[in-house]
């Protein structure tokens, strides 16, 4: 199920859509270099793109770890990539007074994780009309989603995106159960896959999150062999010079090559 955003392009509809993007707006110059790069690739395979980036980076283990350019300088490049290109944008927020300032530059409003159960933020996102990305917390089931999905219909939004992105395993590890794919499909919202996030290794002692990129693939593979309806993807072209998640990223000259993976594998299932 693709959903209907506005901007967001539908060619075929049997594959599945990606938001993909980096994990923070550094500048306008590497969001465009980005951005770019990822349209050409989406319009080639048909695959319907929604751009991602976080404007602020709020939830960082150390205090000099980078959290952003601005605000307001960060979400008009997202605006003016959303415009230039024609595609959907996407960028997370944390506290509910950020909900309404976001929605004036981009298309589809992201619930951290952490943050799914905040009932203030989901109402004031839902408030704001919207597309909703609810991104499941690391602590819980998928049966707890459907709490946050009602508080947004209650609140007048039934505009809505699911996002499985792993379950806390032990400490400073992630794993992924496969199926709260199809359980919170059964919401009947689209379900997505956050590939690049359940690869975390968050709460090193070092104060920086690690990862294991070189199962992206693996993580990938499975999440469109079990159905889901999107991927989330986050990438960079220069891993070495990313400020945020460079440890987790898959380097942008690899994302074609998944990409065309992928359909072969949706294709073989459908």
């Amino acid at each position: 199920m693709i959903p209907a955003i506005p901007k967001i392009k539908v060619a075929n509809t049997d594959h599945f859509f990606v938001i993909a993007g980096p994990c923070a707006i550094e500048g306008r110059d590497i969001a465009f270099e980005i951005a770019e790069q990822l349209v050409r690739i989406c319009d080639r395979l048909q695959l319907p793109l929604i751009f991602k980036g976080s404007y602020r980076k709020a939830n960082r283990s150390r205090l000099d770890s980078f959290t952003g350019i601005g605000d307001e300088k960060a979400l008009r490049i997202l605006q003016e990539i959303g415009l230039h290109f024609d595609i959907p944008t996407l960028t997370d927020i944390h506290e509910a007074d950020e909900a309404a300032m976001a929605a004036e530059y981009i298309d589809v409003l992201q619930i951290p994780a952490f943050l799914f159960r905040q009932t203030d933020l989901l109402v004031a996102a839902a408030k704001t009309g919207k597309w909703i990305n609810i991104k499941k917390g690391q602590f819980a089931g998928s049966d707890a989603m459907k709490h946050a999905i009602q508080k947004c219909i209650d609140s007048g939004n039934n505009r809505l995106l699911l996002t499985e992105r792993g379950n806390m395993f032990g400490y400073g590890d992630i794993v992924v159960d496969y199926r709260n794919i199809p359980a919170m499909q059964e919401t009947q919202c689209p379900v997505v896959m956050d590939i690049t996030h359940s690869l975390q290794q968050p709460n090193q002692a070092s104060g920086v999150t690690g990862g294991k990129p070189q199962l992206i693939e693996t993580i990938a593979k499975a999440a469109i062999a079990v159905g889901c309806d999107g991927l989330f993807i986050e990438t960079h072209p220069r891993l070495e010079e990313a400020k945020s998640d460079a440890a987790n990223m898959l380097p942008l000259h690899q994302f074609e090559d998944l990409m065309q993976k992928l359909l072969r594998i949706r294709q073989s299932i459908l």
